[in-house]
C-alpha cells in the first residue's frame, strides 16, 4: 500500500497504560462511522499494516486504540507521533457545505483561455491566500485560489474552471 492510495486519519499521541494501548488523535469528526479493522502506520516513509483489536472513542477527535501484537508500553512508545492512514476507498464523503478550497487538490484545472492546465497537485496555504500548484507543459505553475480567478467548480467531475491573469503562464514558461 502506497501513501498516495491512502488518506491520513490522524496520529498517535502517546501510549496509555502498560499493555500497549494507544491514545490517538483523529484529523476529522466521524471516525466512529468507519469500520476500523486494519490501519496503516507510517514508519520511515512506508505504510505498515496493523490489525485493530479494539477502539474506544473518547470525544469527537480522540480515541484509545488497541492493536494486535502491540502489547507492551515499549512497542506502543515506538509508534508515538506516527501518522495513521486508511485506504482511500474508506474516505468519508464530504457534504456540500463541508467543501473548502483545500479540497480542490486532485481536481483538473481548466483555464478559460488556455484550456486544460492539468491536475492540481498541491494546495499551499499562506496567511493571505491559498495557492494551487499545477504541472503545465512540464513546469510547475502556481496560481491563487480566489473569487476573481475561480470561475466555476464542478465537484462531481472534479473540474475547476479558472481565468488566470494575462501573462501569468508566460512567467513560468519563459
Amino acid at each position: 500500500m502506497e501513501i498516495e492510495d491512502c488518506f491520513r486519519v490522524g496520529s498517535i499521541l502517546k501510549p496509555k497504560g502498560l499493555k500497549g494501548e494507544l491514545h490517538m488523535y483523529a484529523d476529522f469528526e466521524g471516525l466512529e462511522n468507519i469500520k476500523l479493522t486494519t490501519i496503516f502506520i507510517e514508519i520511515t516513509g512506508k505504510l505498515v499494516p496493523y490489525f485493530v483489536s479494539s477502539i474506544k472513542y473518547l470525544q469527537k477527535n480522540a480515541a484509545y486504540l488497541v492493536l494486535e501484537d502491540v502489547d507492551t508500553i515499549e512497542k506502543a512508545s515506538s509508534l508515538v507521533r506516527k501518522n495513521i492512514y486508511l485506504p482511500n476507498k474508506l474516505k468519508p464523503k464530504k457534504k456540500k457545505q463541508d467543501f473548502t478550497l483545500k479540497d480542490l487538490k486532485g481536481f483538473t484545472a481548466i483555464d478559460v483561455n488556455e484550456g486544460k492546465l492539468g491536475i492540481i497537485t498541491a494546495i499551499h496555504e499562506y496567511p493571505q491566500q491559498l495557492i494551487a500548484a499545477v504541472t503545465f507543459k512540464n513546469c510547475e505553475v502556481l496560481f491563487p485560489l480566489n473569487e476573481e480567478i475561480i470561475k466555476g467548480i464542478d465537484v462531481v467531475q472534479e473540474i475547476v474552471t479558472v481565468d488566470l491573469p494575462e501573462g501569468l503562464l508566460d512567467i513560468y514558461l519563459d
